[in-house]
């Protein structure tokens, strides 16, 4: 679960302005951030499989805001993927 201070973080690192939470980027931010504690989450606890279908969910989600960012901006997707350390 992410806390109030570490959405904000990354709402300042990656929106245009202080409470830019809807642009892509951020939402993309966000979920690349929940996708990797919820990944440490069942490394720990192998056998929680609705906690492995939210994730499955989120990568998913994670796909789909990618292909509509990088379809409409190309820079800002090349921009993201370097910063998140994310596979093309």
């Amino acid at each position: 679960m992410l806390t109030k201070r570490k959405k904000q973080t990354i709402i300042n690192d990656h929106g245009v302005h202080k409470s830019d939470t809807g642009s892509t980027e951020v939402q993309i931010a966000l979920l690349t951030k929940q996708i990797t504690e919820l990944t440490g989450h069942l490394k720990k606890h192998a056998k929680d499989n609705h906690s492995r279908r939210g994730l499955l969910k989120m990568v998913g989600k994670r796909k789909k805001l990618l292909d509509y960012l990088s379809k409409t901006n190309v820079k800002s997707y090349e921009k993201l993927i370097k910063k998140l350390g994310l596979k093309k």
